[in-house]
């Protein structure tokens, strides 16, 4: 009864340890996709812009971070439907970026110091060849203005 029970518990094991491959092959995968698990250090961004659109019932929101070396400008713009008008908010600040985190404090509003900054972290990730900054706290995915804008 004893040899019984302990082959059991072994080939138990070697089978779960199968599993435990296939599993975590499914999982790179899937980390793979979201932008996880990349190594995008090397990959440029200085003079890059990113751009994010949401559209709401009653206005358009544009928003644009240019990053030039340290430094980054993030740009808000709204498009009122109602009447046609647009109004914008230039912020100034700067990044600090540490493997695929990217950490942008803007402090200035239009060259005047802001008792609060805008403070954004964002992950760096590429898919089908497209750079990409999700939001880490809202999700918001800022894509990069010179891959939308290609020819295709």
């Amino acid at each position: 009864m004893r040899k019984i029970l302990i082959g059991i518990l072994f080939f138990g094991t070697l089978g779960l340890k199968a599993q435990y491959g296939t599993l975590n092959e499914i999982l790179n995968r899937l980390e793979a996709r979201k932008g996880i698990n990349q190594n995008l250090e090397r990959v440029n961004i200085d003079n890059k812009k990113f751009v994010f659109i949401k559209d709401e019932a009653d206005h358009t929101e544009r928003d644009f971070i240019i990053i030039k070396g340290n430094n980054a400008t993030y740009v808000e713009v709204f498009d009122d439907k109602a009447t046609g008008e647009s109004s914008s908010n230039v912020f100034t600040g700067d990044i600090v970026r540490r493997k695929n985190i990217i950490s942008l404090r803007a402090d200035k509003l239009e060259n005047k110091k802001v008792p609060m900054p805008v403070t954004k972290t964002l992950l760096l990730t590429k898919q089908d060849d497209i750079l990409y900054l999700i939001d880490v706290n809202t999700k918001a995915r800022w894509i990069d203005e010179a891959s939308y804008s290609r020819k295709k």
